[in-house]
């Protein structure tokens, strides 16, 4: 992505016809966030986790994470694929994909009306390492930057055919970031679920049917109606026992009551692709 960005965007020689210059708050709303301390949920409230820089550094919130009331006004309520950016202390953008949460203070929740997620992300993050030495330069106790950067930030703006050319290569990267993610998110949630019960005894595989025979399906073989670019009815592994999830409960085929592989290989997107044209 960020060299499809450089390409079209940091090599021209000149401005192309239709094209323009901006600024970063020309092409984004930054909302900053609430001081969530004085948000706590109410007694007969269950809280929501407060986004906190230490959360967007790690991706996720934990047992750690303090908690906001549901009721602050929605556009301070954060879901996954949202862009955040930190703009005090450790300054980093990203997208957020740990669940519903809070929008604490020092983070913006970057958006728009007018402009898409690619658009604004990549520009936001082109600028984070000047924003990072300007943090710097000005850092006393804990390093920020100001809006008035923000105003600073020069963007180009392309004619609407480059715009959705080069959207069309762009979002789909990032919306396969964010929903793989996510679904890695569910398998860390279910693997944690699972992995109690199984030590203890309270699953007991012993009585799992794991017929490999019937499980092993080759690469090249025709779709089956349930596989997609994100999972395969079966193992298309061609040697499953060398595989990092072999055995793994509710992820490999083998393991798994529906007989799904839930993290095939890397190389599956395109073999999908290529098996449904």
């Amino acid at each position: 992505a960020q060299a499809i960005f450089e390409n079209e965007f940091l090599s021209l020689q000149s401005l192309p016809d239709g094209w323009k210059l901006a600024r970063l708050i020309d092409i984004a709303d930054y909302l900053n966030g609430l001081a969530m301390q004085k948000y706590r949920p109410s007694t007969n409230e269950i809280g929501i986790p407060v986004l906190k820089i230490k959360e967007l550094r790690q991706g996720c919130c934990d047992d750690n994470s303090e908690f906001c009331s549901p009721s602050i006004k929605s556009e301070y309520i954060i879901h996954d694929g949202d862009v955040i950016f930190s703009w005090s202390g450790s300054l980093l953008v990203d997208f957020w994909c740990g669940g519903i949460c809070g929008l604490n203070q020092h983070l913006f929740k970057v958006s728009s009306s007018k402009y898409d997620k690619w658009f604004y992300y990549t520009w936001t993050k082109h600028h984070l390492d000047r924003f990072i030495t300007v943090a710097a330069d000005k850092a006393t106790t804990m390093g920020h930057i100001k809006r008035d950067e923000l105003a600073k930030a020069e963007v180009l703006i392309p004619n609407e055919a480059d715009y959705n050319r080069i959207g069309a290569l762009l979002q789909p990267i990032y919306d396969l970031i964010i929903s793989n993610r996510i679904e890695n998110k569910k398998l860390a949630e279910t693997r944690d679920s699972l992995l109690p019960k199984l030590m203890s005894g309270e699953i007991d595989m012993s009585e799992v049917d794991m017929n490999k025979k019937d499980l092993s399906i080759p690469f090249n073989a025709p779709l089956n109606p349930q596989d997609t670019e994100l999972k395969t009815y079966g193992c298309r592994a061609n040697n499953p026992d060398i595989c990092g999830n072999n055995g793994l409960p509710n992820v490999c085929a083998f393991s798994s009551v529906d007989c799904i592989c839930k993290k095939p290989s890397r190389a599956w997107k395109k073999q999908y692709n290529k098996l449904k044209d």
